[in-house]
């Protein structure tokens, strides 16, 4: 690939490492956070840290964002990107936020002759900083195909989910399933220990069988038990409980708005809310199993 310029704002946990593969690909990332510890992980890493969101993205051929809610993202692309950006740049925003604001922000786009896709992506800081993440991509074909392999230097597979906002619609829904399942293997665990099984057992087998899931063979819960995860650093990095709450709500809002009936998604969301509350905001979300568990202390 030719190299590109690319304005990258929001260098936090995640944007960080993702600027920074952009940045060793050979392209000329130009990246702005509001805090300048980030600016400076960035710069070691090979970008050029500037002064504000529209001075990374004056010119710019790619735009890429990293932002923690939907109001920011709409203030960012509102309050400086749509005045900033050449004509040609492609916009591509990659936080996670509610669809609607994400439908929103793209038909501003449109309207002012730009383009844009949003794509959210899925795996934690290490799939970050290893660019290993998957991206959920929502916009109109052309778009994707200018995206594709931008995004595909920071991850391991870039998926064209449909129309903007479908990328939010498909990363939402996937992140609802996650929350619930990784409760009930959390569920399932704390009985097998009441019921006096060893849990490397009961991982042996539930493994191999029905029970089989993401969030028991490559993310258990148990510490000791199956490959490393967060359970075995005391539940420290991975992914916050804070995020998977956030994400949480915005899949119940979304299913409000559609009628979509999820009594699973809403029980998990409730849990989430709970472990929050107890002060488990910044555990890794299998850290829940504790709560189930009755051992949980802040």
């Amino acid at each position: 690939m030719i190299m590109a310029t690319i304005g990258f704002i929001g260098l936090g946990n995640m944007g960080g490492g993702m600027a920074a593969n952009l940045a060793k690909a050979g392209h000329d990332v130009r990246a702005f956070d509001l805090s300048a510890e980030a600016l400076d992980r960035t710069k070691a890493a090979g970008c050029l840290p500037v002064g504000s969101a529209a001075e990374a993205a004056k010119e710019a051929e790619f735009v890429v964002t990293m932002l923690p809610a939907g109001k920011h993202v709409q203030s960012v692309y509102e309050g400086e990107l749509f005045d900033a950006v050449p004509a040609s740049a492609l916009l591509i925003d990659c936080s996670t936020i509610d669809v609607a604001t994400a439908k929103a922000v793209g038909a501003s786009a449109g309207a002012k002759g730009l383009a844009m896709v949003d794509a959210p992506v899925s795996g934690g800081i290490a799939a970050a900083n290893g660019g290993t993440l998957t991206f959920m991509v929502g916009g109109a074909t052309e778009h994707f195909a200018r995206a594709e392999p931008i995004l595909a230097l920071m991850g391991k597979a870039v998926i064209h989910a449909g129309g903007l906002g479908s990328g939010q619609a498909a990363k939402i829904a996937n992140n609802m399933l996650l929350g619930a399942t990784m409760i009930a293997t959390c569920e399932a665990f704390t009985l097998a220990a009441k019921l006096g099984l060893d849990l490397q057992t009961f991982y042996d087998i539930s493994s191999q069988a029905s029970g089989q899931s993401w969030s028991m063979t490559s993310y258990c819960p148990v510490p000791g038990v199956g490959p490393e995860t967060p359970a075995d650093r005391g539940y420290e990095g991975g992914f916050a409980s804070a995020l998977m709450l956030k994400d949480l709500k915005l899949a119940i809002g979304a299913a409000q708005d559609a009628g979509a009936s999820v009594p699973m998604g809403a029980n998990a969301e409730a849990l989430y809310q709970a472990f929050a509350n107890l002060g488990g905001a910044s555990k890794d979300f299998s850290a829940i199993i504790k709560l189930l568990d009755g051992s949980w202390s802040a």
